[in-house]
């Protein structure tokens, strides 16, 4: 148990590593930054990289945001082997549409329950 938090750690931290050196040594800003690690989970899980990714380091695959891409993709991927064209617009949605929800419910309570200091 122990060795599946190490590496989950150090996936996910060098995940931040790769970031950070964007927003470092590359100078892209924060939307930049997110935009090309969410496309690289994209690209890593076209390629059928980022699910052996995730069997070896479990919540540090799965929790930065190039998981998100990796959900796009996969969503894409086995509903338009399913349905076409309509499976890969809408297989997008409906992997990610929970995530995306809870994200804007959280925020708005957040919102509603704490002030901005600014």
């Amino acid at each position: 148990m122990i060795e599946s938090f190490f590496w989950a750690f150090v996936v996910g931290g060098l995940i931040c590593v790769v970031g950070q050196i964007m927003f470092d040594v590359f100078k892209l800003t924060p939307a930049h930054t997110l935009s090309t690690l969410v496309v690289i989970g994209a690209i890593l899980d076209g390629f059928g990289l980022y699910e052996p990714l995730i069997s070896f380091a479990g919540a540090g695959a799965t929790i930065p945001i190039t998981s998100f891409g990796n959900s796009l993709v996969h969503g894409a991927i086995s509903e338009g082997e399913k349905h076409g064209v309509v499976g890969v617009l809408t297989g997008m949605f409906e992997v990610t549409s929970s995530g995306i929800s809870a994200a804007i419910i959280f925020g708005f309570i957040g919102a509603l329950l704490f002030k901005p200091k600014g």
